[in-house]
This record gives structure tokens, C-alpha cells and sequence, in this order.
């Protein structure tokens, strides 16, 4: 009879391209995950993987296994989630997913409700929204906290299920005294000629501040990159850049600094997900701190919408 576990390592070894990748998403180690391949190769009685240069890969054999292995384990899930729906214990862990903002401002009180309450295991994983919707595919997480702006949506697989928690915006922060500080909502395209501060080249959050701004008719000039929103209003409180940046992601406005509403809007939803055939009672207790956790926060609508 296969094992679950030696199939589970299959899978990993399969999806990550190597057996070091693999051990990290199983929390084991690079000898364990060999290990259970071994027992594996030997149980079917055929090569699974084999070398290339200083890495493996799967054979033909481990490629079909590692297939049908993955439909197993997600038959396996399946049950013991549906066998998990029937009890009203809450119990196991809880595997989060969120992105930054989210896992510093809100997870903290979610995972301190559920261990208040009840004898689960949390752990929270930060990642921008694609690698936590990825890794919620992979079963590497059980809930991801995910956001998506109007400008630049997330895209969330079908077959998962989804809710929306909260509505957050963003404001431009420019230094206090600039020309527009006086206005109202600040319209994007006046600041054509400005600098910038902004994530790094390749993040989420870059490709959204310049997707947002060229669709104002302009390529933003970035000169100064942070991954912290803290960083970035240094900088503007230094009259070095504008930026924008998300109210969720704000502790505290520096000397310095003004936060105007944008023209136009820039708002994202931000969503709660999970696998359908994971919503055990676990599951369903954490999505449900994950809304208290939200609720409790005001709504970041922008002016207008």
C-alpha cells in the first residue's frame, strides 16, 4: 500500500525541482525527504528520480506517481476534511498565508484570539498575494490573506473560495508645504515630474505604483527604493520623494508628512481564501478571526467611491 508521506515528498520533490527545496516546504530535512524516496523507489520497484549535475529530477515513472500521488493526497484531504466537518472540535494547526501589511497590522490579534480559544498550532508565512495564492494551491498554507487593487486585481484560481474582509485605500504622501498639499484629493497626473520612493524592481507593490501611474499618462522616475512603508515616508519627510502608500500599512504620519486622498481613487479589496476541500472546523475558525480582526478596523473607502 502507498504511503502518504513518502508520496507527499514525491510531490514536493516534484513541484521544487530539487530535494533541499522540498525538505523546506516539509519542514523536514534534505536526509528525511531522501529517505522516505528510498523506501519509495523500493515499495515500486523502479528508478523515481535521477541525478542531473549537482540536482534531481523526476523519471518518467516519478513524473506519473508524482501525478497520481497528488490527486491522492488531495482525495486523503478531502476525506479528513469532511470527516473534520462532522466534529465540532477545533484543533490542529492553522497555516496562514497574508502579505505584509496584513500579517503586521492584523494576523498578531488573529493568532493570539485563536490559541486564546482554542488548542491549535498557528503559523503565519508573509509573501506577496501570488506566492500565497500559490502557495494555498500547494497546500503549503491552509488561509491565505490576500489583497487586490482596482488597478492591477489578484486572481484568484478557480476552485477556491474566497470572502472579502476589507476595503483599504491608498494616499499620495508628499512633503508638508509641496505646492498640491493645499488641495483636495491630489490628481496623480500633476505629479509627472516628481520622484519617487517605491518598492523594489520585480514586487507586487512596484508593479502596481507604476502601473497606477502610467495609466496617468507618465513613467514614474524612481529614485529611491525601501521595502517599508516607514522608509518611504522618511524619505518624503526628508522633501526627497512622493509616495504612495496604503492607510493598512500606516502606523504613523513623521514630521513632515501629509496623507491626501488621490485622484483618482486608488482602493483594493482584500480577501480571505482557502481550499474548499480544507474548510474544516480549523479552517473555518480561523477565516472567521480573520473577519473579526478586520471588522474591528475602519473601512479605507477613498472620497468619492
Amino acid at each position: 500500500m502507498l504511503n502518504l508521506e513518502r508520496l507527499r515528498a514525491l510531490c514536493a520533490v516534484a513541484e521544487t525541482g530539487s530535494v533541499a527545496a522540498a525538505a523546506r516546504v516539509l519542514h523536514v530535512t534534505p536526509s528525511g525527504v531522501s529517505q522516505q524516496l528510498a523506501k519509495l523507489e523500493r515499495e515500486m520497484g523502479t528508478a523515481l528520480l535521477e541525478q542531473v549535475g549537482r540536482g534531481v529530477r523526476v523519471t518518467p515513472a516519478g513524473e506519473l506517481l508524482a501525478r497520481r500521488g497528488g490527486e491522492l493526497l488531495a482525495r486523503a484531504a478531502a476525506v479528513e476534511a469532511e470527516i473534520g466537518s462532522m466534529r465540532d472540535e477545533i484543533v490542529g494547526p492553522i497555516r496562514f498565508g497574508a502579505f505584509v501589511a496584513a500579517s503586521r497590522v492584523v494576523l498578531p490579534s488573529v493568532v493570539t484570539a485563536l490559541t486564546g480559544r482554542y488548542p491549535v498550532q498557528v503559523s503565519v508565512a508573509e509573501a506577496e498575494t501570488e506566492v500565497t495564492l500559490e502557495s494555498l494551491a500547494r497546500r503549503r498554507v491552509d488561509i491565505g490573506v490576500i489583497d487586490s487593487w482596482e488597478s492591477a486585481p489578484a486572481h484568484i484560481p478557480v476552485g477556491m473560495d474566497s470572502r472579502l474582509v476589507h476595503r483599504d485605500s491608498a494616499a499620495v504622501a508628499l512633503p508638508a508645504g509641496h505646492p498640491l498639499s493645499g488641495r483636495g484629493a491630489v490628481p496623480l497626473r500633476e505629479l509627472a515630474d516628481t520622484a519617487w520612493v517605491a518598492w523594489g524592481a520585480g514586487t507586487a507593490f512596484r508593479e502596481w505604483l507604476v502601473k497606477t501611474l502610467r495609466g496617468q499618462g507618465f513613467e514614474p522616475r524612481v529614485d529611491f527604493e525601501a521595502s517599508d512603508v516607514s522608509t518611504h515616508l522618511a524619505f518624503v519627510a526628508a522633501g526627497l520623494a512622493a509616495a504612495l502608500v496604503p492607510h493598512l500599512a500606516v502606523d504613523d504620519v513623521p514630521d513632515g508628512v501629509i496623507l491626501l486622498p488621490t485622484d483618482p481613487p486608488l482602493q483594493r479589496d482584500i480577501h480571505v481564501v482557502w481550499r474548499p476541500d480544507n474548510a474544516g472546523p480549523a479552517v473555518r475558525a480561523g477565516i472567521v478571526a480573520v473577519q473579526e480582526a478586520f471588522d474591528r478596523r475602519p473601512a479605507q473607502v477613498p472620497e468619492g467611491v
